[in-house]
């Protein structure tokens, strides 16, 4: 079978996200010996990755940015092109990830190394430890729980098959479902519908749908500033601190000071 990691890079005004997709590549080769497909509106350097799939036709949403603490910028993303993904990867086997997650070790190999045919975090560490972030905890302060669209693991098979499709239905009726699962943002969010679909194929409870990524998610948010990369060690300020890192892979949300270590 086939398998390979499977990125989303559409540049808006500010943030280069094909730079960051170049990253992934490299890094994904070196801790996983895996190969890593695009999807992409932008012209690339296809020698870089295994498979370039176009994607002309993204739908624009907005979102407000932090840089380094800084003053937010609203920011246009393109977003649905990754409920898609079941139906546009070149693999049976995918790990779908973000741009701006630096891989620093091979806890990803393990996920095409067990049989569960869906694999996402619903749980995720900030590294400055000592913030509350119940924003991930829960979708809405009285709805259900937060998945990670951040990092998604699926294979080619009737029940994700059926899972994708309500991703796209979820996303095309995005105004219904948020209301119906109280969710005060108005903006369409990944996470959100990864969540609503989890929850539904779970029989509208709680259940095992959809197994555990390996390892932890670790993140900081668009707010703390990546400072350094070195090879496997990473180096943020969080709080005025330094935090450093060995072999952890980390979901960097400032794509500011990430596109500037880049």
């Amino acid at each position: 079978m086939s398998k390979g990691i499977l990125v989303h890079a559409f540049n808006n005004e500010e943030i280069d996200y094909v730079k960051q997709a170049y990253m992934i590549a490299e890094r994904a080769k070196k801790y996983l010996n895996l190969p890593t497909s695009i999807i992409t509106d932008s012209k690339i350097d296809e020698d870089i990755f295994e498979h370039v799939i176009h994607f002309n036709t993204p739908q624009n949403y907005t979102k407000k940015l932090y840089n380094n603490g800084n003053n937010g910028t609203h920011l246009t993303f393109k977003n649905n092109a990754r409920v898609l993904s079941y139906d546009l990867t070149p693999y049976d086997q995918t790990l779908m990830i973000d741009t701006d997650i630096i891989i620093c070790d091979s806890t990803y190999k393990h996920c095409f190394e067990q049989n569960n045919p869906l694999l996402m975090y619903n749980e995720a560490y900030h590294l400055g430890q000592n913030l509350d972030y119940r924003q991930f905890n829960k979708i809405s302060d009285s709805s259900i729980d937060f998945y990670w669209a951040t990092c998604v693991y699926f294979v080619k098979c009737k029940q994700n098959k059926i899972f994708f499709d309500l991703l796209q239905h979820i996303e095309e009726q995005w105004p219904h479902y948020r209301m119906l699962y109280q969710i005060t943002q108005s903006t369409y969010r990944n996470d959100f519908a990864f969540s609503i679909a989890t929850h539904i194929m779970n029989g509208h409870s709680k259940g095992n749908f959809v197994g555990k990524m390996p390892g932890k998610l670790y993140y900081t948010i668009d707010k703390d500033t990546l400072h350094k990369i070195n090879n496997d060690e990473l180096t943020f300020i969080i709080d005025d601190n330094p935090i450093k890192t060995k072999a952890i892979t980390v979901h960097a949300m400032n794509k500011y000071s990430l596109e500037e270590i880049l």
